[in-house]
């Protein structure tokens, strides 16, 4: 018997998908608007749903290889091994899928190409780099590898996170992202263009938060920029309960019958909510479409754009394909699970690549057979985080050492210590439950911010709370959604309470009694050895990971830094965190200083490896290291030009600037030239080792009639070069363009650009001048709408207007052609020469335009 039209793989999608819809009844349609996709039996349809995570290796799946953080990725400058990550993570979630089709969808989610505006942002650690032009090349190269290289089927089906302007965990359901033209146009929608427009992502998540007062899964952006781009369309699959927040945390609509009309009339295909259970889906779309909120159509596009998804993932073609057909033939289909875990090589490479050498003194490489103390919470430790998978086997720094070194002494440089109530028991712990009797002693870590971690030493198991309040301790680390491994110690007149975090419950109060002093403990471990090898970092899912910003840069363990490096000043201070850190000046005191994001199963051997210098670290900075919190503005300013934030407007000095990274060879730049458009430089490695070096070209717009970055990245070209080997690297500046808001378009200005070429944004090899042709912007006339500003005080962006906070707040307008303008009510008008300010009467004032 023919197969029915949709089962047929010679057919174009398009027609796949209509011949599928008009099979399904109204009911199944609305059904399959959830993520949990019900099986349709009648038509072989199994269920389906939307989202496995993929962020840096398959997660939440079992073990699988867990390669470096995103943040550690991009670090490598290289995208070609992030797309051979991408790769390898796309071929072991098909092999999970073959394993369970239906446990383990093909609708993957990642790459996260938010930029990394603000250290702080919790999630820091997802991203790329606080750039849109290197955020977009590596969401790009990542996605490529996840979806594959077939033209017509797809190895998994990658989903851009999270549109638009997120970069802040706290109170992230109910604060609006204010985004002017031209902070949204050249800083947040270039780090999502490029994957679309590319055709490498086939999905996007919007973001819990509102956008210039409007919630992002409710954004017209979807339709007016993110669906123009893709040249074979995109899904819009939603953040999870992030539906139900339309008519519910963001009250922006009054029942759910008209947020998910509305979220459906804006373009969401597929509704992440309620877990497994469809039933509030279901009944606010049905009440939609009968109180004539949402049109039928309407439904049935969103419908369709995800079964187009199943349809390029070869769900629907019959088993086996016709063999007289190769090109209709799935080459992902025969992955099987033997895949899953087997690229630890590509892990170890990755985990190489993401090694930055931030300052040496002639401190690294370390000679061979020498007498090591490895100290610090991360020295025989390998995290994982809320989005790796679960590590297949971790070699840990300590264990990397150990095959360099003579010897290795450990020391964690923790307090140990035992808990005495007032009636003078000790808190004991046995068989994992927990209670005044024997005592028990815990070693204690203090992660900054307030926040301590218990672990029994009996059983290294940490310390946590039970959901009914129980004191317990059974995890072998602090993890979870909610990480019940958190104490907050509170000083009382009877002593020390700890209040879990989580719960808020009590458990003391405690005297505490210090067994074993940490610091030190670590310093007489130091004294005695060669070199100091100290290793610290975060916890990801401590003080900064999803739903929680950090609240400063500092290292919570500075005290350990001095004193281990006064003991020996011969130290090696390795940080293994998600984001930056802020040092107080003891980088000064440090010989050498290396920084890697947590790196995986092999980030123990990669790091090692660095500091005997098997090979030469290669690794560049992603995003700018401030010296303090004082150098950055309110995490909810999103306003990068204004506040003068990251790389590209940030006027002071930076602790390691936007790509900082060295090595243990040199490179010399010459003749440096330019035409139509393309930077060429010869770059020469004049030192004794082989070595990668990350050419970069920036510019600088010198005639500009507005505030254009201090640097720009135009673009970058990793090269390796053996002692002795020069390479002549050709540098693209597709990147002189700045949002015209006169005009509503990008428009590159004539004038003079300063090419620069250099190992950093700071580190500048060679440079020159360009008159670059292009247009003359021409004075503003007519209305002047008030969201394209060009500086102001005292405002939030709602919609197009722009609402005063104060009285006395103000925008200001330049290059303003003269010609009669009235104050809106409420506000006064004031000129000189070709600048225009709007000043507020009072707080309240909105103001959509300024005529």
């Amino acid at each position: 018997m023919d197969p029915l039209p949709f089962r047929d793989p010679g057919l174009p999608v398009e027609d796949r998908v209509t011949d599928l819809l008009g099979r399904l009844t109204d009911e199944e349609k609305v059904a399959l608007l959830h993520q949990h996709q019900p099986a349709v039996p009648r038509l072989g349809l199994a269920a389906f749903h939307t989202g496995m995570e993929v962020l840096h290796g398959v997660a939440w799946a079992g073990p699988a290889t867990v390669f470096p953080q995103a943040v550690g990725l991009a670090s490598s400058w290289d995208p070609g091994l992030v797309r051979r990550v991408g790769e390898a993570t796309g071929v072991e979630a098909r092999g999970l899928h073959h394993r369970d089709p239906v446990a383990h969808g093909l609708n993957v989610w990642a790459p996260v190409v938010n930029p990394l505006r603000d250290p702080r942002w919790g999630r820091n650690e997802e991203g790329y780099s606080e750039d849109p032009t290197l955020t977009a090349a590596m969401g790009t190269a990542y996605a490529t590898g996840l979806r594959g290289d077939h033209p017509r089927y797809l190895r998994t089906a990658p989903t851009l996170k999270h549109f638009l302007g997120y970069n802040n965990e706290n109170d992230r359901c109910v604060t609006s992202s204010d985004l002017r033209p031209r902070v949204l146009h050249e800083y947040e929608l270039p780090c999502f263009r490029g994957p679309v427009e590319a055709g490498a992502a086939v999905a996007v998540m919007p973001s819990y938060n509102l956008v210039n007062g409007c919630p992002a899964h409710l954004s017209p952006l979807i339709e007016q920029e993110l669906r123009t781009w893709a040249p074979d369309g995109v899904a819009v699959v939603s953040d999870a309960y992030a539906p139900s927040n339309v008519a519910g945390l963001q009250a922006y609509l009054p029942t759910q019958a008209e947020g998910h009309a509305a979220l459906l009339n804006a373009g969401l295909d597929s509704f992440t909510d309620q877990d497994a259970d469809p039933t509030l889906t279901i009944e606010s779309v049905t009440t939609a479409i009968k109180d004539g909120l949402v049109e039928r159509a309407v439904v049935e596009r969103a419908v369709g754009r995800v079964l187009a998804l199943r349809f390029r993932l070869g769900e629907f073609d019959p088993v086996p394909a016709d063999p007289a057909h190769p090109a209709d033939v799935d080459p992902y289909r025969a992955i099987t699970s033997d895949v899953i875990g087997t690229h630890g090589a590509l892990a170890l490479e990755a985990a190489r690549q993401a090694v930055v050498l931030l300052r040496n003194e002639s401190a690294l490489p370390l000679a061979r057979g020498a007498k090591l103390a490895v100290i610090g919470t991360h020295a025989d430790t390998v995290f994982e985080d809320w989005y790796s998978g679960t590590l297949p086997y971790q070699v840990t720094v300590r264990r990397g050492l150990e095959e360099f070194a003579s010897s290795v002494v450990h020391a964690e440089g923790v307090d140990r210590i035992a808990l005495r109530a007032a009636d003078g028991r000790h808190l004991g712990v046995r068989g994992g439950v927990v209670g005044l009797g024997e005592r028990a002693l815990f070693d204690r870590f203090d992660w900054g911010e307030g926040v301590w971690t218990l672990r029994d030493v009996g059983s290294r198991r940490y310390l946590g709370v039970a959901e009914d309040g129980t004191l317990v301790a059974t995890a072998a680390m602090p993890g979870g959604w909610d990480v019940r491994e958190l104490f907050e110690p509170r000083l009382t007149d009877g002593g020390v309470v700890l209040r879990n975090k989580v719960q808020g419950t009590d458990t003391g109060p405690f005297e505490i009694e210090r067994v074993v002093d940490g610091i030190a403990a670590a310093a007489e471990a130091a004294a005695r050895a060669d070199t100091a090898v100290l290793v610290l970092g975060n916890d990801p899912h401590v003080n900064g990971r999803e739903t929680e910003d950090r609240t400063t840069l500092r290292l919570p363990s500075l005290d350990l830094v001095r004193a281990v490096r006064e003991a020996n000043p011969n130290t090696v201070l390795v940080l293994v965190s998600g984001y930056p850190y802020a040092l107080d000046g003891e980088e000064e005191h440090l010989p050498a200083v290396v920084w890697t994001a947590h790196g995986g199963q092999e980030q123990g051997r990669a790091v090692a490896e660095a500091l005997f210098g098997a090979f030469s670290p290669s690794g560049r900075l992603t995003q700018t290291w401030y010296r303090s919190d004082d150098d950055l503005p309110d995490i909810f300013d999103y306003d990068i030009i204004r506040a003068g934030s990251t790389y590209l407007y940030f006027a002071g000095e930076p602790l390691f600037p936007f790509g900082h990274g060295l090595s243990y060879t040199t490179f010399e730049y010459s003749d440096l030239t330019w035409a139509d458009g393309v930077a060429e430089v010869s770059v020469t490695n004049t030192g004794d080792v082989a070595g990668a070096e990350v050419v970069q070209l920036y510019s600088a717009a010198l005639d500009s009639r507005v505030r254009q970055p201090v640097r720009k990245l135009q673009s970058f070209h990793r090269v390796h070069l053996a002692p002795g080997g020069t390479a002549v690297v050709r540098l693209r500046a597709d990147q002189l363009w700045h949002w015209d808001v006169t005009t509503g378009r990008r428009v590159v200005e004539a004038g003079r650009y300063e090419l620069l070429v250099g190992a950093s944004s700071r580190d500048v090899r060679a440079r020159l001048v360009a008159d670059v042709p292009g247009e003359t912007i021409a004075p503003r006339t007519g209305a002047l709408p008030a969201l394209t500003f060009d500086d102001c005080d005292g405002v939030r962006l709602v919609d197009d207007e722009v609402v005063f906070t104060r009285e006395g707040a103000w925008i200001s307008f330049r290059d303003v052609a003269p010609g009669a303008r009235s104050a809106p009510p409420d506000t006064r008008l004031s000129v000189e020469g070709t600048s225009l300010v709007l000043t507020a009467a009072a707080a309240g004032v909105r103001v959509r335009e300024v005529r």
